[in-house]
């Protein structure tokens, strides 16, 4: 299913230049000049994301920002040459998801955008190798059908190997993502956490395999 955007930006040719890379990217994207306008369309229509621009005539993009959050929880960025801490903080409480500082780099733009959209369809979904299942949204796991307890950090290896299946990470790579680079341990914590999520899990079409020399990946049996 194709993304859906709309863009809410009265400088027209920075608008259509957005429009114009999100559509080359799979996506579709409309355009709309004032604040008025995109409510009226928010109202009959349904997007994945809304690019927001903040200095606007009419209604502005805190106040639309404000009217959208009365109904929808659309991922919202603002776009704005505005970057007086104040003006953020403003955004953030009124309920945007991240802000993009005129001038900007569409690649970035379209970065964040994917991140944005990926992490809250994540949210509410599940994910599933094997015989393995992951509820999202309320962290649970299913091993053949049995719900397993399995600690915070074992769950959060066990999502990443999931969306990440064939692909191999060292130790290293798997100690900076989920200990941070001011762990004070040393690599051999990543293995007994492995271990640990190889026995909870157990026996259900999926196998993290020791890569020697390399570090480690999720096997899907077929």
């Amino acid at each position: 299913m194709e993304q859906k955007l709309l863009i809410v930006e009265d400088d027209r040719l920075l608008a259509e230049a957005a429009a114009d890379y999100f559509i080359s990217k799979g996506w579709e994207a409309e355009t709309v000049g004032d604040g008025e306008k995109a409510l009226e369309i928010l109202e009959r229509k349904s997007y994945h994301l809304v690019l927001l621009d903040v200095m606007m005539p009419g209604m502005d993009g805190f106040a639309l920002c404000r009217e959208i959050r009365k109904n929808s929880d659309v991922p919202v960025i603002f776009i704005t040459a505005r970057v007086l801490e104040e003006d953020k903080l403003n955004g953030y409480s009124l309920g945007a998801d991240d802000y993009v500082t005129k001038p900007f780099s569409l690649p970035v733009l379209y970065a964040k955008a994917t991140a944005l959209t990926g992490r809250i369809q994540r949210l509410h979904s599940f994910v599933e190798l094997g015989n393995l299942k992951i509820d999202v949204s309320s962290h649970r796991v299913w091993s053949r059908g049995q719900l397993i307890a399995l600690p915070p950090k074992e769950y959060e290896m066990l999502l990443f190997f999931m969306e990440n299946p064939g692909r191999i990470y060292s130790r290293e790579q798997l100690l900076i993502r989920f200990w941070g680079y001011d762990f004070d341990g040393n690599e051999r914590v990543v293995d007994n956490h492995i271990k640990k999520l190889r026995k909870a899990i157990g026996s259900c079409g999926c196998t993290i395999q020791t890569v020697r020399k390399f570090g480690y990946r999720l096997e899907v049996e077929k």
